[in-house]
Order: C-alpha cells, then structure tokens, then sequence
C-alpha cells in the first residue's frame, strides 16, 4: 500500500470516529437518535405515576415483551409523587412521571422536575398543543370537560356554554365538585386565557350563585347528585360517564344513563380540554429506555388501548376513539396550548377563593 493510499484510508477511519461521537452527543442532549428507533434490548426503567388503570399496566407489559426493558411502576396521589421526586432531588431513582392534569405537569416543570425531550416520534404523534412549549412533557390521553344534563328535566337546546350556565334559568340547579380539585383550576385556567381574568371572574362568581348544593364529591358524585334530583346539569370530564355506564357497580350505570353529555361552546371558543401527560424526570439514569417509553405509549397501538379500554380519548389524532366516546359526536376542543394551564393556575386559585367557590 502506498504512502498516499494509507493517509486517505487513516482520513476515512477519522472522520467516521467523528460522526459516531456526533451521534453519541446528540442521543445526550434530546434523544432525537433513542427510543423506538434504537435496536438495543433489556435494561429497565422506572416511573411514577398517579394513574391506576389495569390499562396502564398492560401496556407496560406489552413494552417489556416487545422491547425486554422491566418497567418498575410507583404509585401515587398527584400531588404525592411530585413532591416525593422533588424530595429525592437528583437521587430519585424516577426517570419518568406520568400524571393526569396539564396543570400538574406544569408544577412538576416549574420545580425543575423535568427535563426537555426532542423525538421526532413524539412530536409526529402529539399534536402541538397537547405538549409542553419547551418539550418538558406530551400527553397521551385527553379528557373533555363537559356538561352533563338530566335527561328527564333539561333538554340540549337549552345549553350552549359554558358562559351560559351564569344565567338566572340555572339558579339552584348546577352541580360542580370543588375549586381545590385541578380539573376546576383548569377549566378556569382555560377561560382567562380565553376570555380575560376579568371575565374569567364573573363566570366563576355566576356559578357559584346558581349552584345547586355547596361544591363537593367527585365527578362521579355529580352525576350520581343529578340522578337522585338534587341539580339538574354538572361540569363533569368525559371518561367519568364511559366508566360509569360499563362500572360493575349496577347504581352507577343506572346513574350515568340518566345524563346526557353536552359539549359546550361549540359555536364560540370550543370545550376545554386536558391531558394525562408524560414527562422525562431531571434524575433519569435510564434515560434512552424512559424515552423509548415515552415514544410507545404515543404510539398507535398503545393509544388504541387507552382509547377502547379507558374511555380517554387519544392524543394521537391517527387514532380513533372507542365506540362510546364517538358516539356523543364530534367537538370542537378549545384552541390554546394546554402550558397555559399551569400559567394561569394561581390567578384561577385567586379568583375561586375571591368568588367563595369552596
């Protein structure tokens, strides 16, 4: 071999070291090259989460078989599992959060609990407003918050908003779980954002006026409330009547076939939305394997079953939701990043507590 030839081939063998490094820093930084497309097996990693759906846990078994990596599973109450991350700080052994409620996902952010993920997977498959802006978490299922009506004492042409239910026809007559509970904080959220803090204000005060009972229960308590006579329509999340009409709990599905399911706003700004949203903890040590969780459950398999079995409706417009859920009809979903959730959450804790929302 001539002295020429070995400069160019030891030139090759340079540049090619150069390029894997390349790759190498670029996996670091955003797992742009990781997650479904990577080709190594085993490992494990560990999630804490708030959800505690047999749905959940299947899916996890489905990942370990396809791809060998044990998913180790912690549960908690929401706010539990992210102070228990923010205590353990940098030797959490978490290396992903998966919650319910943009608003949720949004403190875990603002505590520096999070850390930004760049996956084309990921981002194909969540639409943009169903992420964070900085890429600190996506979600992967969605709930409608919406009303639900006696079927015996309310007809849909008398709903349209949710601005509407201020009016003096629904005095004493509208139920609605607390303002300590999230999903309230970010339907409120959703209507400064929408309509100003002002407004915002006005519309929580109205309904306070026009409650039927003091605030109370959860959603399916509203339902349960409207079915026994106490008020006649509730702000309720969708995936509450889907497990209510197939509970094995015979009063609740009596309950659930009493209401009728109305999507406000649907000539004006739309139906608020939220999300189970997931997100890669600052502490991840298996970060190339949460990621590659991450791109699954975003996925179109994984999303089919969140959809038929869980009555949530998918984040990943590619699939469809269960026969139920699209039996309602089509909506249109409120057009605002679900971030601004989590912004506009103190001023929404502010207004309930001015207005006496309890």
């Amino acid at each position: 071999m001539g002295k020429g030839k070995s400069l160019f081939l030891a030139g090759l063998l340079a540049l090619a070291l150069l390029v894997l490094a390349g790759c190498a820093a670029r996996s670091e930084k955003g797992g742009t090259t990781t997650g479904a497309t990577g080709t190594t097996r085993g490992g494990e990693v560990n999630l804490y989460t708030d959800r505690h759906y047999d749905t959940d846990e299947q899916l996890f078994q489905l990942f370990t078989k396809q791809t060998g990596i044990k998913v180790n599973v912690v549960k908690g109450e929401s706010d539990e599992i992210i102070e228990r991350l923010a205590r353990e700080g940098r030797d959490s052994k978490a290396d992903l959060l998966l919650v319910a409620d943009a608003g949720r996902l949004y403190r875990a952010k603002e505590k520096g609990l999070l850390q930004p993920v760049s996956s084309q997977v990921l981002e194909s498959s969540i639409p943009e407003k169903l992420r964070d802006r900085d890429k600190q978490w996506y979600g992967l299922t969605v709930r409608a918050r919406v009303l639900v009506y006696s079927k015996e004492r309310v007809k849909p042409g008398q709903l349209s908003t949710y601005e509407a239910l201020t009016g003096p026809q629904w005095r004493g007559k509208i139920l609605v779980r607390s303002s300590g509970n999230i999903y309230n904080q970010s339907l409120l959220a959703s209507l400064i954002a929408i309509n100003g803090e002002e407004a915002a204000q006005k519309w929580a005060q109205g309904i306070v006026a026009n409650l039927a009972r003091p605030p109370r229960g959860n959603d399916r308590d509203q339902v349960k409330a409207i079915a026994a006579g106490e008020g006649d329509v509730a702000i309720v999340n969708t995936y509450y009547i889907g497990k209510m009409l197939n509970s094995s709990d015979p009063e609740e599905v009596k309950a659930a076939q009493k209401v009728g399911v109305f999507f406000p706003n649907q000539q004006t700004s739309g139906t608020h939305i939220n999300v189970s949203g997931i997100g890669l903890t600052a502490a991840a040590k298996n970060k190339e394997n949460a990621i590659r969780l991450m791109e699954f459950l975003a996925g179109k398999q994984a999303q089919e079953q969140f959809a038929q079995a869980n009555f949530e409706y998918p984040a990943n417009p590619a699939v469809q939701p269960a026969p139920l859920l699209k039996s309602w009809g089509d909506f249109k979903a409120q057009d605002i990043n679900l971030t601004v959730l989590g912004e506009n959450n103190a001023k929404a804790v502010r207004i309930f507590e001015a207005v006496g929302w309890k």
